[in-house]
């Protein structure tokens, strides 16, 4: 033991470079710095799933999860649209969604924000238009911010909050 104890000493502790600053950190810095500026409160945000893959849903459930923790930028899910800032919608809009996305849009109070999710949420993606598909978000209520991708990461969508929120203050 002693002679483990006087090598480690002679050596010293060999560690590893620090890791550069990743680019997510100036994302959640500048979301949570609007956020407060634009509402001066936490963000609420309510989830509609239009009809998608769940492919999308996995990567805005990773936003709860310790890497992103967005709970800490003051961002949080809310179940009444009543209660929301923000609605975030997934998948390409199939008729048996189309009343209840127009009814969710509806209830959410002014200035209402809205980011399309996803490939299909912004263009319809493999499903198109068709007797079962209203298509994209767009078609069916207005759009904010649509971000691509299939599914977008994590990163992708707190950069798309960001900016719907960028808007809405320069409208404010």
């Amino acid at each position: 033991m002693l002679k483990t104890l006087r090598k480690i000493g002679s050596i010293g502790i060999v560690t590893e470079p620090a890791p550069a600053a990743d680019e997510l950190l100036r994302v959640r810095a500048a979301l949570s710095e609007k956020i407060r500026t634009i509402l001066g409160r936490a963000l609420c945000i309510r989830h509609v799933d239009a009809g998608s893959c769940n492919g999308c849903e996995l990567e805005i459930h990773a936003l709860n999860n310790p890497l992103y923790n967005i709970e800490a930028l003051g961002i949080r899910f809310v179940a009444s649209p009543r209660h929301a800032d923000l609605l975030l919608v997934t998948g390409p809009v199939t008729t048996n969604m189309e009343t209840a996305l127009r009814r969710t849009y509806q209830a959410i109070p002014d200035p209402k924000l809205v980011v399309a999710i996803g490939d299909c949420g912004c263009t319809g993606g493999i499903f198109g238009e068709g007797g079962a598909s209203r298509g994209r978000v767009a078609n069916v209520i207005p759009v904010d911010v649509a971000v691509p991708g299939c599914p977008p990461a994590p990163r992708q969508i707190l950069s798309g909050i960001l900016t719907a929120l960028s808007r809405a203050g320069r409208h404010s």
